[in-house]
């Protein structure tokens, strides 16, 4: 498997939509080309899981080299382990969506599909780098694209938030900048994640760095109390802006967290892992409680957003194999949640123009398959048995109640006591929403999804029924990196 296929595909794609000719060439060209790079991404999955399956025991698989300074010790560095494939997937089944529930973009349509495919393409180059220059390379490159998106196509104070989502983005960057440059001159001069992995980093160094390089992607992942360009991103962002916003951007973030800070410097993630998740903690219940407050439906996925990006922080805290599993588990079933909960309340936005909850109500009757793929998707959120949400958050539960201390316990009841709350907000906002009588006469004449929609809302679902029903393959994808990354912590 050649991963410069994850980067070609886009690649190719924003360049075809660059020179089409028209609105309906770039729609079907965009369309394509996320086919094709979900045609490649299951490609992957099956070629990964099948060298597994011949006994392949390597670290990371498919590995390439391709010196790009070698000066400066850089170089194109690919490789995919469990949780690489697991994101690749999910940036793939978002990317696809994004592009059906923007099919009626009028205003710059050229320029809007191009930015989102830019964005798709940071994110794979991404999660398969294996340099830290190169890793941070592309985590730039998603930032431009968003503060455009908000800026030209969102609403509301779009200059505000695109303003301010960048500022705190670009900030979280410096600190992993700062922390990046910390790793090469202390350990030998070099950015290769796999030869850095190998280095014995010294312990007060790395109680230095790991706050620097987990801040900085915390900024991007939510970390209480850098969040708050979330809600107003979000709430700004066109409907397939706040989709990846969401459900990829933020797992930029977890992912590095996890594979830079944690992984590469375990004895700080052992220093600072109470701190962790206290802040984690106070994220799940501040994100819950905060959501109850709100009336506009963008606003309850923001903050719902926050909460639930908590569970896979603190899971990473938690240091246990089971926990991390579940963290892994968490920022993928989030990532197609939060998705799927975003082009539902564009495609009601776009019908009603309206996103208040006390304005609506009665939906259900005119439009039977939008707010029936809302009520899946909320209960897929406040945990229901059978859909993602339920078996991640219990995978982080399971794995924190291993941790048999009086510190750890009560931050695992804490994080849980979030669930009910979850479901208050969750039950009122859909049942204001769809259920009840109509409270607009003319919302009668609203049509229910069209067919881009409908595809759209069926790929989301499918990825959380398939982690739902049937999560053994999920695991078993994340589980030898999780025990990889666990067996650095315990210095094995």
């Amino acid at each position: 498997m050649n991963l410069l296929l994850l980067i070609g595909a886009p690649l190719l794609t924003a360049v075809a939509v660059l020179l089409s000719r028209n609105r309906e060439q770039v729609k079907w060209i965009s369309l394509a080309g996320s086919v094709v790079q979900l045609a490649v991404a299951f490609v992957l999955l099956f070629a990964y899981t099948g060298e597994r399956a011949a006994g392949n025991t390597a670290q990371m698989l498919f590995e390439q080299h391709h010196v790009l300074f070698a000066s400066l010790n850089i170089n194109f560095h690919f490789g995919v382990d469990g949780i690489s494939v697991a994101m690749v997937l999910l940036t793939s089944f978002v990317l696809i969506a994004g592009v059906l529930v923007s099919w009626n973009i009028e205003k710059m349509t050229k320029e809007f599909y191009f930015l989102l495919i830019l964005l798709a393409l940071g994110a794979y180059g991404f999660f398969i780098s294996l340099d830290l220059f190169i890793l941070f390379f592309f985590l730039e490159i998603s930032v431009i694209p968003k503060y455009l998106l908000i800026g030209i196509w969102g609403s509301g104070k779009k200059e505000y938030s695109a303003n301010k989502l960048a500022l705190m983005l670009m900030g979280g960057s410096a600190l992993i900048l700062v922390g990046m440059l910390g790793l090469y001159f202390t350990a030998g001069h070099s950015f290769d994640i796999m030869a850095l992995s190998q280095k014995n980093i010294p312990t007060n160094v790395q109680y230095i760095i790991f706050p620097l390089l987990f801040v900085g992607f915390g900024v991007f992942t939510a970390l209480f109390p850098l969040h708050t360009w979330v809600p107003d991103g979000h709430s700004s962002a066109p409907t397939a802006g706040s989709m990846f916003l969401a459900g990829i951007s933020m797992k930029l973030g977890g992912y590095g967290c996890l594979r830079v800070a944690t992984y590469l410097l375990p004895e700080g993630a052992k220093e600072y892992a109470q701190i962790i998740i206290v802040l984690s903690a106070i994220a799940i219940l501040y994100g819950a409680f905060a959501t109850m407050m709100q009336k506009d439906l963008k606003y309850i996925n923001a903050y719902s957003s926050v909460s639930h990006v908590g569970f896979s922080l603190l899971g990473i805290g938690m240091l246990t194999q089971t926990a991390i599993t579940g963290a892994l588990m968490q920022m993928v079933s989030h990532g197609l949640m939060t998705a799927l909960f975003f082009a539902v309340i564009g495609m009601i936005y776009d019908r009603t123009h309206t996103r208040m909850v006390n304005e609506m109500g009665g939906l259900m009757k005119v439009m039977p398959f939008i707010t029936t793929v809302l009520f899946i998707v909320g209960l897929c959120s406040l945990g229901l048995p059978g859909l993602s949400g339920f078996v991640a958050e219990m995978t982080v539960f399971m794995g924190s109640w291993q941790r048999d201390d009086l510190f750890h316990r009560i931050a695992t009841i804490a994080a849980a006591m979030s669930i009910v709350v979850t479901a208050v907000y969750i039950l009122r906002a859909i049942g204001n929403t769809a259920m009840g009588p109509l409270k607009n006469a003319g919302y009668l004449q609203l049509k229910d999804a069209a067919w881009n929609e409908k595809l759209a809302a069926v790929i989301l679902v499918a990825g959380i029924l398939a982690i739902g029903i049937a999560p053994g393959w999920l695991n078993d994808l994340l589980r030898p990196a999780a025990e990889e990354i666990m067996n650095k912590i315990g210095g094995k």
